[in-house]
């Protein structure tokens, strides 16, 4: 057979992702089903994480504004024990309940009040990091296994196409072609689900550090606000 006809013979096969999916070895069809499963999920991970960063920050700022804004600590705690507080007001409901655990059973020493207030900062801030970093491990992981995966997949469909010339005895173009094409079906699945859970990953971890950077921030200066309240109450 001629090029031209050859060209003619695997033109006439079906290459669209469906048919080389189907047409594909079960090892491949397992491959392919896996990365776009990793794929999906990855992008459902994404926007959820998007989505609730924005509502994050839109939370600190609010908060923020209200914390600064001149009204009294009592009346913002009671106001946000109500609800159900997350990021700063979750520091911060955590900070005022140890603090006033501690009037209220009329502890003594002011360094034990601020370690335990520290202690309760701390735990805090971990749980909210906890939180925002949640399920980001499994990009971190789509992103660096999955052109891995999809290379196996490319593998194995050529060594089945070598394994089809074999049995077939020829090399022209439409014994050749599906086979290759599936095969390289799969890298392309890999790379779809790795480029953007690399890219995604990289930008979400940097939100999450800015935010927790903010918990930070903001626990440091309330801490410090703490401090010399119990320092003032030390001096009466």
């Amino acid at each position: 057979m001629d090029l031209t006809n050859a060209a003619s013979a695997a033109g006439e096969v079906d290459f669209s992702l469906l048919a080389m999916f189907l047409r594909a070895d079960w090892v491949v069809k397992l491959v392919m089903l896996g990365l776009l499963s990793a794929s999906i999920w990855s992008w459902a991970i994404i926007i959820d994480k998007w989505l609730l960063y924005a509502r994050t920050k839109i939370s600190m700022n609010r908060f923020e504004k209200s914390f600064w804004s001149g009204q009294s600590l009592e009346e913002l705690y009671q106001g946000l024990t109500e609800q159900s507080p997350a990021g700063l007001a979750a520091v911060f409901v955590a900070a005022m309940k140890e603090w006033k655990r501690s009037h209220e059973q009329n502890a003594a020493s002011a360094l034990g009040i601020q370690s335990r207030l520290d202690r309760v900062i701390d735990v805090a801030i971990n749980r909210e990091a906890e939180g925002l970093e949640k399920r980001l491990s499994f990009l971190g992981t789509v992103a660096s296994a999955s052109p891995f995966i999809g290379l196996f997949g490319t593998v194995w469909g050529i060594m089945n196409s070598f394994q089809a010339i074999a049995a077939s005895k020829s090399t022209n173009l439409a014994v050749v072609a599906p086979g290759i094409a599936e095969a390289l079906f799969a890298t392309a699945l890999g790379l779809l689900a790795a480029i953007p859970a690399t890219i995604f990953y990289n930008k979400l971890n940097t939100d999450v550090g800015k935010l927790t950077g903010r918990l930070e921030g903001f626990a440091d200066e309330f801490s410090t606000i703490l401090s010399r309240q119990l320092e003032s109450r030390g001096r009466q």
